[in-house]
């Protein structure tokens, strides 16, 4: 009885986390000297304590993560939470333009050499709040280039588009990295699969849709190569990944499963990132996981389903615009991007072709199945 009160108490105590990090982040802060800095500090360790301890018992863990879910904060918190409280607050406070001098230099310090320095391993408390710091700055910067001038200047602002479109796809690596980081840290903090699902899906529903797909398929890449790599000696002496993480083939194999799960979870969603990737992308991510490439080899019989021979055009169109995706061209270059793909991607295609071609009555005569002629073709 004395255990379960004790217990409750904890779990009060939790429960006030969201109330201490949405303070940190308003007005009220002005009002902070020291002291009460030192004291909400305190706290946030405390949280960091109670995570460290409870992390390895699976059902005080859970506990521990409904009471936070109990208040519904925005961002939804959960038993991870616990464990990054005193980077998260520190954040928050860094970033409030509110928090008095005195109150500033003090969490500086704090930050600088956190309790206990010099006794035993230190937290990466500082490194990670300025690694964050400095990502969140980057994804802040515009994305789209000023319009193209007329006259002379013109090659100038090709120039400024090409650079535009580099800074671009160095966001969107920045993003795709971001993403796996806390993926692995959720993975590393014991968190089941569900809730790393349900996070992940939180945070991808908050960027625009095509962002999204370009980031889930940026990741997917830094996934597939480094599992190629890893093997070749591709880590530190530690066997840590660069980012300084464990490198794991199964665990990275665990990632590369979340988001292919969030990907294929809706039609309609997995058909939004085929297209707005070009064939020879989609032929890398296919080449290196097969649960994409079955799904990819049947969004593409769809597709060409819906094409019909124009003998007074003597080529392929779409029999309906609302149904049909891609054009012939289209589908022909995807097809061909996935012929020059790995050995076993090729067969795996040119098997789906045949099998579609015997299907369709096995022609060899062109225009008659669109499946003999991609044959044909690649």
């Amino acid at each position: 009885c004395q255990g379960r009160s004790a217990m409750e108490a904890v779990l009060g105590q939790v429960e006030q986390l969201p109330a201490l990090l949405a303070v940190s982040r308003s007005a009220l802060v002005r009002d902070w000297d020291p002291l009460t800095l030192d004291r909400a500090l305190e706290w946030a360790r405390y949280f960091q304590h109670l995570h460290d301890r409870f992390r390895a018992r699976p059902q005080l863990r859970e506990a521990l993560g409904r009471r936070l879910r109990r208040s519904q904060p925005f961002p939804p918190l959960g038993f991870p939470t616990l464990g990054r409280c005193p980077q998260l607050l520190g954040l928050a406070l860094l970033e409030n333009r509110a928090l008095p001098p005195a109150a500033c230099r003090r969490l500086l310090r704090s930050l600088l050499q956190p309790p206990g320095a010099g006794i035993g391993p230190q937290p990466r408390g500082l490194e990670l709040l300025a690694r964050r710091k400095a990502a969140a700055c980057l994804l802040a910067l515009p994305r789209r280039p000023p319009p193209r001038p007329a006259g002379p200047e013109a090659r100038l602002q090709a120039d400024a588009e090409l650079q535009a479109e580099v800074q671009t796809d160095a966001e969107l690596q920045a993003e795709a990295e971001l993403l796996l980081s806390r993926l692995r840290e959720e993975r590393q903090e014991g968190g089941e699969a569900a809730g790393q699902r349900r996070w992940l899906g939180r945070v991808l529903e908050q960027l625009p849709r095509p962002r999204a797909l370009a980031v889930v398929a940026a990741a997917l890449a830094l996934l597939a190569r480094g599992l190629g790599t890893e093997r070749a000696g591709d880590t530190d002496r530690d066997g840590s990944s660069p980012d300084g993480h464990p490198a794991s083939a199964a665990g990275e194999g665990c990632t590369a499963g979340l988001l292919l799960s969030w990907l294929l979870d809706k039609q309609e969603r997995f058909s939004a990132f085929c297209l707005c990737l070009p064939g020879s992308r989609l032929a890398f991510l296919a080449g290196h996981y097969s649960q994409l490439s079955t799904s990819y080899l049947d969004l593409l019989t769809c597709w060409g389903s819906h094409l019909h021979y124009d003998p007074l055009q003597g080529r392929w169109v779409k029999s309906s615009l609302d149904k049909a995706e891609v054009s012939w061209e289209e589908l022909k270059e995807r097809f061909s991007c996935l012929c020059q793909g790995s050995a076993q991607l090729r067969e795996q295609t040119r098997a789906a072709l045949e099998l579609l071609r015997t299907g369709d009555g096995d022609f060899r005569v062109c225009g008659l199945s669109v499946w003999t002629d991609l044959l044909l073709e690649v």
